[in-house]
């Protein structure tokens, strides 16, 4: 049995636990324990241990685990090979799965703009994994924090029958303005919250969530395209004129396994073909650098009073687009299907300040967390508030009939 977490210290929080349990008890006699300070043995010497690893262990592979326990999977990332040593641990659970092995993880929420071990595991059992049990005890979302009947409610919910917790010293704690949002809500709530940096808090996003009055043909809509050939990923993102709804149109993105991998330059051209085909597409704007010359024949093929140029690499420009967008979604003004491409893309964005405002990137230049789709969004709904502004919404197309 392995206990695994980002350092010894953290390993502690569990193995103390066993030890108290072990030690003294009937399991200690009856099995011959040997229960020391760093590992548990069997005193005869046969094989069978219980022992802490750390993100940092070598060493771990193909080792046959009955049981692991991952403390605190929320800090498991790949900056510190938390992310490694679980692939390790998993890959060695599933090899003797048949013969009862099994991987625990406890953790408290994570936050979405990290990609830790808890958040790959919560949206892999999201998209239906197989094999999962999931069980979580949280207050219901967006609790006003200076509430105090609401916060104090919410924390009786999320923490359950633990009857040893003092509600009323976690209220203080959290009303304390020493106390940031993310970690309120994130460490007493349980809540799944964006750490402070992240562009769009989860929160927010997720209120913006509409999957009634579907998408349909016909629609009037705006396009947002951004490109790449190679290392990033491409995109197209719609955005309905009536009501503001983005939804996916494309996505063309490494997956990780292939150093030569090339976006389907082809795929994209029948994306573009495609929504112009099915919708009634008003306004596209598209990030020229790898497609300034496809644009080109975009604007040709479609209009070029429909099809335009937008480059992504002029601030002043593009922190009031991002400013309007965000805003939007935190008063309402914007929806989403809630296509989980665009929703990850969205929350993997971080921010960074320049003298023009605020710019989204990624959380790292070699990070694998993409954020093409957040800029899609963005493109999309700008060129969606300058096609109404222009007074396209429900202008009918004009059309030349002959006889």
């Amino acid at each position: 049995m392995n206990l695994a977490a980002t350092s010894i210290d953290q390993t502690a929080n569990v193995y103390d636990a066993i030890r108290g349990m072990l030690a003294e008890s009937p399991a200690e006699r009856e099995f011959g324990l040997d229960i020391g300070k760093t590992l548990v043995q069997f005193k005869s010497g046969k094989p069978g241990s219980i022992r802490p690893v750390t993100a940092s262990s070598r060493g771990l592979e193909g080792a046959r685990q009955s049981f692991v326990c991952l403390d605190e999977s929320h800090h498991l990332v790949e900056s510190n090979q938390g992310i490694h040593v679980y692939d390790v641990l998993d890959r060695n659970v599933r090899k003797t799965a048949g013969a009862g092995s099994r991987l625990l993880e406890s953790t408290n929420a994570y936050s979405p703009s990290e990609g830790s071990v808890a958040q790959r595991t919560h949206e892999a059992f999201l998209a239906g994994s197989k094999g999962l049990l999931y069980d979580c005890l949280e207050a219901p979302p967006g609790i006003d924090l200076k509430d105090t009947e609401a916060l104090r409610a919410g924390l009786v919910e999320a923490y359950g029958d633990s009857s040893w917790v003092d509600i009323d010293a976690l209220v203080e704690a959290i009303q304390d303005p020493r106390t940031s949002e993310a970690n309120a809500r994130r460490f007493y709530l349980d809540e799944i919250f964006s750490s402070d940096g992240t562009w769009m808090d989860k929160v927010t996003w997720d209120a913006c969530a509409d999957d009634a009055d579907p998408i349909m043909p016909g629609d009037q809509i705006a396009i947002g395209f951004d490109g790449s050939l190679h290392h990033d990923s491409s995109g197209v993102v719609g955005c309905r004129l009536r009501d503001g709804k983005t939804f996916l149109l494309g996505l063309w993105e490494n997956p990780g396994t292939k150093s030569d991998w090339e976006v389907d330059v082809l795929g994209v051209e029948a994306a573009i073909k495609r929504a112009f085909d099915t919708y009634r597409v008003e306004w596209a704007y598209c990030d020229p650098p790898y497609f300034q010359e496809a644009i080109g024949r975009w604007a040709l093929t479609y209009g070029d009073d429909r099809v335009f140029e937008y480059w992504t690499n002029r601030p002043t420009r593009m922190c009031e687009a991002i400013e309007r967008f965000h805003s939007a979604a935190a008063v309402g003004d914007l929806k989403h299907d809630g296509d989980p491409h665009i929703t990850r893309h969205v929350l993997n964005a971080v921010t960074r300040e320049v003298p023009q405002g605020i710019l989204i990137q990624k959380d790292s230049p070699r990070s694998k967390r993409k954020i093409d789709l957040a800029v899609c969004a963005v493109l999309a709904f700008e060129a969606r508030a300058d096609a109404i502004a222009d007074g396209r919404l429900h202008k009918p197309r004009r059309r030349v009939v002959g006889f």
